[in-house]
């Protein structure tokens, strides 16, 4: 397994440099299968970007939607199976890793987007029902739907609507032989955020 580790190239990472990293993980790692789905983990998250691109969502929404699964690559323990007992918690590590390149809206929504299953399982009935298996399972592992204060308490996250617009992409995409755009299709509208966020900050 093809794990890039983050803790010691973090520290080499610029504005300069950081999108060209994601795109070697996605190069060197994406073609892993994913959690048993007919999609390979470059493809999913190539799928959920291409979708919010064609529903004609943000560029914080579809910059989130590509990255929202990369911390399956950053973290010690590998991607997740089916065989878990135990959350691999893919979504902080992630968020970490993108925290000083891109503005909060898009590491908002890569840190919650497991937590937004949890909430949409918890206000929307009919929303369970179209988790794959896979998704079913983590649940599982992931805490399970919100209790009410739960719910309420996650609907005061500012960027609450963003995090369920990628979500529901990331739920989307999980077909076999879709057509995407490919990664180096995504590379301006990254590096035009990571240069927006080193600005600011």
């Amino acid at each position: 397994m093809d794990i890039v580790p983050t803790k010691d190239t973090d520290q080499h990472l610029t504005a300069d440099t950081i999108v060209a990293h994601l795109s070697y993980i996605f190069e060197h790692s994406g073609t892993q299968e994913y959690l048993g789905e007919p999609v390979t983990m470059a493809q999913h998250m190539l799928q959920a970007a291409s979708l919010a691109k064609h529903q004609g969502l943000s560029d914080a929404v579809i910059a989130a939607a590509l990255l929202h699964d990369i911390g399956h690559f950053t973290n010690d323990f590998g991607t997740f199976s089916m065989t878990d007992t135990h959350d691999l918690k893919h979504e902080t590590y992630g968020s970490q890793v993108l925290n000083p390149w891109f503005p909060e809206i898009v590491t908002q929504c890569v840190r919650y987007h497991v937590t937004a299953k949890r909430y949409l399982c918890a206000t929307r009935p009919t929303y369970f029902s179209k988790l794959s298996a896979a998704s079913v399972y983590s649940l599982n592992l992931q805490g399970g739907p919100m209790n009410p204060d739960e719910a309420a308490k996650f609907a005061e996250n500012p960027y609450l609507e963003e995090i369920i617009q990628v979500r529901l992409v990331d739920d989307a995409g999980k077909v076999a032989d879709m057509k995407t755009y490919a990664f180096a299709y995504f590379k301006p509208l990254l590096q035009i955020l990571v240069n927006q966020h080193c600005r600011d900050h």
